[in-house]
Protein backbone atom coordinates (compact mmCIF):
# COMPACT_ATOMS: atom_id res chain seq x y z
CA UNK A 1 0.00 0.00 0.00
CA UNK A 2 1.51 3.24 -1.36
CA UNK A 3 1.61 6.44 1.26
CA UNK A 4 -0.87 8.10 -1.10
CA UNK A 5 -3.69 5.16 -0.66
CA UNK A 6 -2.56 5.57 3.58
CA UNK A 7 -3.46 9.45 3.63
CA UNK A 8 -6.82 9.06 1.60
CA UNK A 9 -7.77 6.42 3.65
CA UNK A 10 -7.41 8.55 6.83
CA UNK A 11 -9.60 11.41 4.92
CA UNK A 12 -11.92 9.20 4.22
CA UNK A 13 -12.28 7.57 7.76
CA UNK A 14 -15.08 9.72 10.11
CA UNK A 15 -14.89 10.62 13.37
CA UNK A 16 -16.44 9.48 15.62
CA UNK A 17 -18.76 12.08 16.43
CA UNK A 18 -19.66 12.17 12.86
CA UNK A 19 -20.52 8.57 13.07
CA UNK A 20 -23.23 9.41 15.94
CA UNK A 21 -24.18 12.36 14.00
CA UNK A 22 -24.67 10.28 11.22
CA UNK A 23 -27.22 7.31 13.87
CA UNK A 24 -28.98 10.22 15.78
CA UNK A 25 -30.11 11.93 12.81
CA UNK A 26 -31.23 8.96 11.49
CA UNK A 27 -32.85 8.11 14.47
CA UNK A 28 -34.00 11.71 15.27
CA UNK A 29 -32.43 10.88 18.40
CA UNK A 30 -32.19 13.99 20.99
CA UNK A 31 -30.68 12.52 23.71
CA UNK A 32 -27.17 11.92 21.62
CA UNK A 33 -27.21 14.94 19.73
CA UNK A 34 -27.36 16.70 22.88
CA UNK A 35 -24.36 14.51 24.05
CA UNK A 36 -22.55 15.72 20.79
CA UNK A 37 -23.58 19.29 21.43
CA UNK A 38 -22.36 19.22 24.61
CA UNK A 39 -19.13 16.92 23.95
CA UNK A 40 -15.54 19.03 24.51
CA UNK A 41 -13.62 19.12 21.18
CA UNK A 42 -10.10 21.45 20.38
CA UNK A 43 -10.15 24.44 18.06
CA UNK A 44 -8.02 22.67 15.75
CA UNK A 45 -10.29 19.08 15.37
CA UNK A 46 -12.15 20.57 12.41
CA UNK A 47 -14.09 17.52 12.13
CA UNK A 48 -15.39 17.86 15.67
CA UNK A 49 -16.48 21.09 15.23
CA UNK A 50 -18.20 20.35 12.12
CA UNK A 51 -20.15 17.34 13.91
CA UNK A 52 -21.13 19.72 16.65
CA UNK A 53 -22.15 22.84 14.52
CA UNK A 54 -24.31 19.99 12.72
CA UNK A 55 -25.69 18.44 15.86
CA UNK A 56 -26.97 21.83 16.44
CA UNK A 57 -28.65 22.31 13.59
CA UNK A 58 -30.26 18.81 13.38
CA UNK A 59 -31.54 19.00 17.33
CA UNK A 60 -33.15 23.00 16.69
CA UNK A 61 -35.22 21.42 13.53
CA UNK A 62 -36.29 18.51 15.45
CA UNK A 63 -37.61 20.85 18.67
CA UNK A 64 -39.06 22.50 15.73
CA UNK A 65 -40.96 20.34 14.15
CA UNK A 66 -42.51 19.36 17.74
CA UNK A 67 -42.83 23.12 18.60
CA UNK A 68 -40.41 22.42 21.25
CA UNK A 69 -40.13 26.79 22.37
CA UNK A 70 -38.69 25.38 25.99
CA UNK A 71 -36.10 22.95 24.38
CA UNK A 72 -35.14 25.84 21.86
CA UNK A 73 -34.58 28.41 24.96
CA UNK A 74 -32.58 25.34 26.56
CA UNK A 75 -30.63 24.36 23.45
CA UNK A 76 -29.15 28.34 23.60
CA UNK A 77 -27.94 27.90 26.86
CA UNK A 78 -26.28 24.62 25.64
CA UNK A 79 -24.78 25.83 22.52
CA UNK A 80 -22.52 28.46 24.56
CA UNK A 81 -19.61 27.08 25.50
CA UNK A 82 -19.09 25.70 22.07
CA UNK A 83 -18.95 29.32 20.44
CA UNK A 84 -15.41 29.33 22.44
CA UNK A 85 -14.15 26.76 20.02
CA UNK A 86 -14.94 28.77 16.86
CA UNK A 87 -14.74 31.74 14.90
CA UNK A 88 -16.50 35.01 15.98
CA UNK A 89 -18.32 35.04 12.12
CA UNK A 90 -19.25 31.66 12.65
CA UNK A 91 -20.85 32.41 15.94
CA UNK A 92 -22.65 34.74 14.77
CA UNK A 93 -24.08 32.69 11.90
CA UNK A 94 -24.96 30.03 14.34
CA UNK A 95 -26.95 32.12 16.57
CA UNK A 96 -28.78 33.92 13.66
CA UNK A 97 -29.73 30.51 12.86
CA UNK A 98 -30.95 29.53 16.02
CA UNK A 99 -33.23 32.51 16.55
CA UNK A 100 -34.70 31.89 13.10
CA UNK A 101 -35.71 28.14 14.47
CA UNK A 102 -37.06 30.00 17.98
CA UNK A 103 -39.11 31.85 15.51
CA UNK A 104 -40.53 29.01 13.11
CA UNK A 105 -40.83 26.72 16.67
CA UNK A 106 -44.13 29.22 17.74
CA UNK A 107 -41.97 31.39 20.25
CA UNK A 108 -43.99 34.59 20.97
CA UNK A 109 -42.37 37.98 20.17
CA UNK A 110 -42.10 39.08 23.58
CA UNK A 111 -40.33 36.02 24.36
CA UNK A 112 -38.24 36.43 21.78
CA UNK A 113 -37.44 39.80 23.32
CA UNK A 114 -36.40 38.32 26.10
CA UNK A 115 -34.11 35.66 24.91
CA UNK A 116 -32.13 38.05 22.57
CA UNK A 117 -31.45 40.51 25.67
CA UNK A 118 -30.23 37.65 27.66
CA UNK A 119 -28.06 36.66 24.82
CA UNK A 120 -26.47 40.76 24.54
CA UNK A 121 -25.99 40.54 28.35
CA UNK A 122 -23.64 37.15 27.85
CA UNK A 123 -22.17 38.51 24.70
CA UNK A 124 -20.99 41.81 27.03
CA UNK A 125 -20.13 39.58 29.70
CA UNK A 126 -17.48 37.43 27.05
CA UNK A 127 -16.65 41.09 25.41
CA UNK A 128 -17.97 39.64 21.71
CA UNK A 129 -19.05 42.64 20.22
CA UNK A 130 -18.97 41.36 16.98
CA UNK A 131 -22.22 38.94 17.88
CA UNK A 132 -23.85 41.67 20.12
CA UNK A 133 -23.75 44.32 17.47
CA UNK A 134 -25.78 41.83 15.22
CA UNK A 135 -28.09 41.12 18.08
CA UNK A 136 -29.00 44.23 18.61
CA UNK A 137 -30.04 44.59 15.50
CA UNK A 138 -32.45 41.99 15.67
CA UNK A 139 -33.64 43.42 18.85
CA UNK A 140 -34.62 46.09 17.06
CA UNK A 141 -36.35 44.33 14.30
CA UNK A 142 -38.51 42.35 17.08
CA UNK A 143 -39.49 45.85 18.61
CA UNK A 144 -40.73 46.75 15.28
CA UNK A 145 -42.61 43.95 14.65
CA UNK A 146 -43.81 44.51 18.74
CA UNK A 147 -44.80 47.81 17.38
CA UNK A 148 -42.41 49.77 20.45
CA UNK A 149 -40.99 52.17 16.94
CA UNK A 150 -39.58 54.81 19.51
CA UNK A 151 -37.98 52.24 21.77
CA UNK A 152 -36.45 50.24 18.71
CA UNK A 153 -34.97 53.51 17.12
CA UNK A 154 -33.26 54.66 20.03
CA UNK A 155 -31.70 51.60 20.46
CA UNK A 156 -30.77 51.46 16.48
CA UNK A 157 -29.67 55.08 16.45
CA UNK A 158 -27.02 54.42 19.54
CA UNK A 159 -25.77 50.71 17.68
CA UNK A 160 -25.60 52.99 14.66
CA UNK A 161 -23.01 55.43 16.35
CA UNK A 162 -20.73 52.85 17.44
CA UNK A 163 -20.80 51.01 14.38
CA UNK A 164 -20.20 53.78 12.13
CA UNK A 165 -16.57 54.28 14.09
CA UNK A 166 -15.90 50.41 13.09
CA UNK A 167 -17.00 51.11 9.49
CA UNK A 168 -18.57 47.55 9.20
CA UNK A 169 -19.88 48.00 5.74
CA UNK A 170 -22.48 44.66 6.39
CA UNK A 171 -23.76 45.94 9.18
CA UNK A 172 -24.37 49.37 8.57
CA UNK A 173 -26.37 48.54 5.64
CA UNK A 174 -28.64 46.02 7.76
CA UNK A 175 -29.19 49.11 10.30
CA UNK A 176 -29.43 51.67 7.83
CA UNK A 177 -32.39 49.44 6.09
CA UNK A 178 -34.01 49.10 9.44
CA UNK A 179 -33.57 52.40 10.36
CA UNK A 180 -35.72 53.59 7.35
CA UNK A 181 -38.46 50.77 8.02
CA UNK A 182 -38.63 52.46 11.46
CA UNK A 183 -38.68 56.53 10.13
CA UNK A 184 -41.63 55.11 7.49
CA UNK A 185 -43.70 53.88 10.25
CA UNK A 186 -43.46 57.08 11.98
CA UNK A 187 -44.32 59.39 9.30
CA UNK A 188 -40.60 61.16 9.16
CA UNK A 189 -40.43 60.27 5.26
CA UNK A 190 -37.35 62.51 4.92
CA UNK A 191 -35.30 60.42 7.34
CA UNK A 192 -36.71 57.31 6.07
CA UNK A 193 -35.42 58.32 2.50
CA UNK A 194 -32.07 59.31 4.09
CA UNK A 195 -31.66 55.93 5.27
CA UNK A 196 -32.45 53.76 2.67
CA UNK A 197 -29.80 56.25 0.51
CA UNK A 198 -27.16 55.44 3.42
CA UNK A 199 -27.92 51.64 3.09
CA UNK A 200 -27.60 51.62 -1.00
CA UNK A 201 -24.37 53.68 -0.54
CA UNK A 202 -23.00 51.10 1.98
CA UNK A 203 -24.28 48.19 -0.45
CA UNK A 204 -22.39 49.36 -3.20
CA UNK A 205 -18.66 49.20 -1.66
CA UNK A 206 -19.27 45.51 -0.85
CA UNK A 207 -20.57 42.29 -1.86
CA UNK A 208 -24.28 41.63 -0.21
CA UNK A 209 -26.08 38.85 0.16
CA UNK A 210 -29.27 38.25 -2.11
CA UNK A 211 -31.51 38.41 1.12
CA UNK A 212 -30.07 41.95 1.73
CA UNK A 213 -30.44 43.12 -1.67
CA UNK A 214 -34.04 41.76 -1.75
CA UNK A 215 -34.20 44.07 1.74
CA UNK A 216 -33.08 46.99 -0.07
CA UNK A 217 -35.43 46.60 -2.81
CA UNK A 218 -38.69 45.91 -0.63
CA UNK A 219 -37.71 49.03 1.30
CA UNK A 220 -37.18 51.14 -1.52
CA UNK A 221 -40.76 50.08 -3.06
CA UNK A 222 -42.10 51.32 -0.35
CA UNK A 223 -40.93 54.82 -0.55
CA UNK A 224 -41.55 54.94 -4.14
CA UNK A 225 -44.91 53.76 -3.31
CA UNK A 226 -45.35 56.64 -0.38
CA UNK A 227 -44.34 59.11 -3.16
CA UNK A 228 -47.18 57.92 -5.28
CA UNK A 229 -45.09 56.25 -8.21
CA UNK A 230 -46.43 53.04 -8.35
CA UNK A 231 -44.42 52.08 -11.39
CA UNK A 232 -40.93 52.36 -10.10
CA UNK A 233 -42.64 50.87 -6.71
CA UNK A 234 -43.77 47.91 -8.64
CA UNK A 235 -40.70 47.21 -10.42
CA UNK A 236 -38.94 47.33 -6.69
CA UNK A 237 -41.26 45.24 -5.47
CA UNK A 238 -40.96 42.57 -8.48
CA UNK A 239 -37.31 42.49 -7.76
CA UNK A 240 -37.73 41.99 -4.15
CA UNK A 241 -39.75 38.84 -4.95
CA UNK A 242 -37.27 37.37 -6.87
CA UNK A 243 -35.08 37.92 -4.44
CA UNK A 244 -36.54 36.44 -1.33
CA UNK A 245 -38.32 33.25 -4.11
CA UNK A 246 -34.63 32.28 -5.01
CA UNK A 247 -33.48 31.65 -1.47
CA UNK A 248 -36.53 29.27 -0.45
CA UNK A 249 -36.99 30.23 2.95
CA UNK A 250 -38.78 33.55 2.89
CA UNK A 251 -41.74 32.92 1.77
CA UNK A 252 -43.83 35.47 4.18
CA UNK A 253 -41.45 38.18 3.15
CA UNK A 254 -42.11 36.77 -1.16
CA UNK A 255 -46.03 36.79 0.03
CA UNK A 256 -46.02 40.41 1.14
CA UNK A 257 -43.93 41.76 -1.98
CA UNK A 258 -46.27 39.86 -4.22
CA UNK A 259 -48.75 41.67 -2.40
CA UNK A 260 -47.44 45.01 -2.94
CA UNK A 261 -47.37 44.21 -6.41
CA UNK A 262 -50.70 43.75 -7.03
CA UNK A 263 -51.61 46.76 -5.12
CA UNK A 264 -49.21 48.88 -7.21
CA UNK A 265 -51.23 47.85 -9.94
CA UNK A 266 -54.85 48.42 -8.47
CA UNK A 267 -53.20 52.07 -7.21
CA UNK A 268 -51.71 52.73 -11.13
CA UNK A 269 -54.82 51.98 -12.24
CA UNK A 270 -53.03 49.34 -14.67
CA UNK A 271 -56.02 46.34 -13.20
CA UNK A 272 -55.80 44.32 -16.22
CA UNK A 273 -52.35 43.27 -15.75
CA UNK A 274 -52.92 41.52 -12.84
CA UNK A 275 -54.14 38.56 -14.19
CA UNK A 276 -50.80 38.75 -16.51
CA UNK A 277 -48.59 39.34 -13.17
CA UNK A 278 -50.22 36.11 -11.64
CA UNK A 279 -49.67 33.68 -14.52
CA UNK A 280 -45.68 34.32 -14.60
CA UNK A 281 -43.87 31.09 -13.70
CA UNK A 282 -42.59 31.87 -9.89
CA UNK A 283 -45.90 33.49 -8.90
CA UNK A 284 -48.09 30.14 -9.74
CA UNK A 285 -47.43 28.87 -6.50
CA UNK A 286 -48.46 31.61 -4.38
CA UNK A 287 -51.80 32.09 -6.37
CA UNK A 288 -54.04 30.64 -3.68
CA UNK A 289 -53.01 31.78 -0.67
CA UNK A 290 -55.00 34.90 1.26
CA UNK A 291 -52.63 37.74 0.52
CA UNK A 292 -53.45 37.30 -3.48
CA UNK A 293 -56.97 36.35 -3.20
CA UNK A 294 -57.58 39.55 -0.76
CA UNK A 295 -56.05 41.70 -3.73
CA UNK A 296 -57.91 39.96 -6.68
CA UNK A 297 -60.79 41.00 -4.69
CA UNK A 298 -59.90 44.72 -3.97
CA UNK A 299 -59.64 44.69 -7.99
CA UNK A 300 -62.72 43.53 -8.64
CA UNK A 301 -64.29 45.86 -6.53
CA UNK A 302 -62.16 48.85 -7.66
CA UNK A 303 -63.18 47.89 -11.27
CA UNK A 304 -67.01 48.35 -10.66
CA UNK A 305 -66.59 50.93 -7.98
CA UNK A 306 -68.42 50.10 -5.69
CA UNK A 307 -67.67 50.80 -1.67
CA UNK A 308 -69.62 48.33 0.19
CA UNK A 309 -67.88 45.55 -2.26
CA UNK A 310 -64.73 46.88 -1.31
CA UNK A 311 -65.40 47.26 2.67
CA UNK A 312 -67.15 43.83 2.83
CA UNK A 313 -63.29 42.67 1.32
CA UNK A 314 -61.63 44.50 3.83
CA UNK A 315 -63.60 42.94 6.47
CA UNK A 316 -63.49 39.49 5.27
CA UNK A 317 -59.91 39.85 4.84
CA UNK A 318 -58.70 41.77 8.14
CA UNK A 319 -55.87 39.39 9.03
CA UNK A 320 -54.22 40.22 5.61
CA UNK A 321 -54.19 44.10 6.01
CA UNK A 322 -54.99 44.55 10.12
CA UNK A 323 -51.13 44.37 10.76
CA UNK A 324 -50.12 45.49 7.51
CA UNK A 325 -49.81 49.60 8.01
CA UNK A 326 -48.26 49.77 3.90
CA UNK A 327 -51.20 48.09 2.71
CA UNK A 328 -53.61 49.40 5.01
CA UNK A 329 -52.52 53.15 4.52
CA UNK A 330 -52.81 52.28 0.49
CA UNK A 331 -56.04 51.02 1.02
CA UNK A 332 -57.63 53.62 2.73
CA UNK A 333 -56.11 56.39 0.90
CA UNK A 334 -57.85 53.55 -2.02
CA UNK A 335 -61.15 54.07 -0.50
CA UNK A 336 -61.55 57.53 0.16
CA UNK A 337 -60.66 58.30 -3.65
CA UNK A 338 -63.61 56.08 -4.55
CA UNK A 339 -65.83 57.62 -1.89
CA UNK A 340 -64.68 61.27 -2.89
CA UNK A 341 -65.56 60.23 -6.67
CA UNK A 342 -69.06 58.99 -5.79
CA UNK A 343 -69.79 61.64 -3.48
CA UNK A 344 -68.80 63.97 -6.55
CA UNK A 345 -71.55 62.12 -8.76
CA UNK A 346 -74.14 62.54 -6.63
CA UNK A 347 -73.91 65.39 -5.66
CA UNK A 348 -73.54 66.99 -8.95
CA UNK A 349 -77.38 67.55 -10.05
CA UNK A 350 -78.25 68.99 -6.94
CA UNK A 351 -77.95 72.71 -6.02
CA UNK A 352 -79.50 72.14 -2.00
CA UNK A 353 -79.44 68.53 -0.73
CA UNK A 354 -79.66 67.07 2.80
CA UNK A 355 -77.27 65.13 4.28
CA UNK A 356 -78.91 62.31 5.09
CA UNK A 357 -80.58 61.88 1.93
CA UNK A 358 -76.89 61.52 0.45
CA UNK A 359 -76.49 59.04 3.00
CA UNK A 360 -79.39 57.17 1.78
CA UNK A 361 -78.45 56.94 -1.51
CA UNK A 362 -74.70 55.96 -1.18
CA UNK A 363 -76.03 53.76 1.98
CA UNK A 364 -73.47 55.07 4.27
CA UNK A 365 -73.20 56.84 7.80
CA UNK A 366 -74.48 60.26 7.71
CA UNK A 367 -72.02 61.70 10.01
CA UNK A 368 -68.96 59.52 7.59
CA UNK A 369 -70.61 61.74 4.81
CA UNK A 370 -70.75 64.93 6.58
CA UNK A 371 -67.26 64.68 7.90
CA UNK A 372 -66.17 63.79 3.98
CA UNK A 373 -68.19 66.67 2.29
CA UNK A 374 -66.36 68.75 4.81
CA UNK A 375 -63.09 67.79 4.38
CA UNK A 376 -63.62 67.73 0.31
CA UNK A 377 -64.77 71.31 0.45
CA UNK A 378 -61.33 72.30 2.59
CA UNK A 379 -59.59 70.99 -0.31
CA UNK A 380 -61.38 72.70 -2.67
CA UNK A 381 -62.55 69.36 -4.55
CA UNK A 382 -66.06 70.54 -3.74
CA UNK A 383 -67.36 74.46 -4.26
CA UNK A 384 -69.62 74.85 -1.57
CA UNK A 385 -70.39 75.17 2.00
CA UNK A 386 -71.75 72.83 4.60
CA UNK A 387 -75.55 74.45 6.26
CA UNK A 388 -74.92 73.25 9.89
CA UNK A 389 -78.58 74.65 10.86
CA UNK A 390 -80.67 72.43 8.35
CA UNK A 391 -77.71 69.24 8.07
CA UNK A 392 -77.40 70.12 3.98
CA UNK A 393 -75.49 70.65 1.41
CA UNK A 394 -75.03 73.89 -0.51
CA UNK A 395 -73.44 73.35 -3.61
CA UNK A 396 -72.37 76.86 -5.44
CA UNK A 397 -72.19 77.26 -9.21
CA UNK A 398 -68.58 76.68 -10.80
CA UNK A 399 -67.25 79.87 -11.83
CA UNK A 400 -66.33 80.14 -15.20
CA UNK A 401 -63.07 82.39 -15.99
CA UNK A 402 -63.02 85.01 -18.63
CA UNK A 403 -60.17 85.07 -20.30
CA UNK A 404 -60.49 88.28 -22.17
CA UNK A 405 -59.93 90.34 -18.92
CA UNK A 406 -56.37 88.53 -18.18
CA UNK A 407 -55.57 89.38 -21.74
CA UNK A 408 -56.69 93.01 -21.53
CA UNK A 409 -54.15 93.77 -18.86
CA UNK A 410 -51.24 91.31 -20.65
CA UNK A 411 -52.32 93.54 -23.66
CA UNK A 412 -51.92 96.88 -21.28
CA UNK A 413 -49.28 96.04 -20.06
CA UNK A 414 -47.04 95.09 -23.11
CA UNK A 415 -48.18 98.51 -24.27
CA UNK A 416 -46.94 100.45 -21.27
CA UNK A 417 -43.40 98.50 -22.25
CA UNK A 418 -43.35 100.37 -25.56
CA UNK A 419 -44.45 103.43 -24.85
CA UNK A 420 -41.78 103.62 -22.22
CA UNK A 421 -39.11 102.76 -24.76
CA UNK A 422 -40.27 105.17 -27.02
CA UNK A 423 -40.02 107.70 -24.29
CA UNK A 424 -36.37 106.89 -23.59
CA UNK A 425 -35.28 106.46 -27.17
CA UNK A 426 -36.71 110.29 -27.39
CA UNK A 427 -34.75 111.05 -24.94
CA UNK A 428 -31.46 109.75 -26.47
CA UNK A 429 -31.07 107.01 -23.82
CA UNK A 430 -30.30 104.31 -26.15
CA UNK A 431 -27.51 106.29 -28.23
CA UNK A 432 -26.01 106.99 -24.52
CA UNK A 433 -25.76 103.31 -23.36
CA UNK A 434 -24.58 102.35 -27.14
CA UNK A 435 -21.46 104.62 -27.35
CA UNK A 436 -21.13 103.84 -23.63
CA UNK A 437 -21.24 99.64 -24.93
CA UNK A 438 -18.52 101.01 -27.98
CA UNK A 439 -16.11 102.80 -25.25
CA UNK A 440 -16.22 99.59 -22.84
CA UNK A 441 -15.05 97.70 -26.14
CA UNK A 442 -12.60 99.64 -27.20
CA UNK A 443 -10.81 99.97 -23.62
CA UNK A 444 -11.14 96.02 -23.87
CA UNK A 445 -9.16 95.68 -27.09
CA UNK A 446 -6.53 98.24 -26.24
CA UNK A 447 -5.48 96.55 -22.88
CA UNK A 448 -5.55 93.45 -25.20
CA UNK A 449 -3.33 94.68 -27.72
CA UNK A 450 -1.07 96.09 -24.88
CA UNK A 451 -0.66 92.93 -23.45
CA UNK A 452 -0.25 90.98 -26.07
CA UNK A 453 3.12 93.49 -26.97
CA UNK A 454 4.44 92.78 -23.70
CA UNK A 455 4.05 89.55 -24.11
CA UNK A 456 6.15 89.91 -27.43
CA UNK A 457 9.23 91.72 -25.89
CA UNK A 458 9.54 89.25 -23.28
Amino acid sequence: MTDGDVEMREEEELHPLEEKLQEAREKGDKVALAEIILAECEREDVKAVKAREGAVYAYGKLLVEKHDVDGMKQLLVDVRPFFGVIAKSRTARIVRKLFDMVSASGCSLEEQVNLVEEFIVWSRQEKRSFLRQRLQTRLGDLRFQLKRYTEALSGVSALLREVRKLDDKQMLVDIHVLESRLYYVLKNQSKAKAGLVAARTAAHTIYIAPLTQAEIDMQSGVIAAEEKDFKVAYSYFFEAFEGYHCTGEHNVESEAALKYMLMCKILDGSIGDLSQVLQQKNVLQYRTLRAVLAMKEIAEAYKVRDLHQFNDVRKSYEDVFAADVIAETHLTDLYNKLLEQHLSRVVEPYSRVEISHLAGLIKLDAGLIEAKLSQMILDEKLLGILDQAYHCLIVHETDLTDALYPDSLETLENLHKVVDALFDKCAGKFIKEKEEDKQKDSDKKDEKDGNDKEKEKE
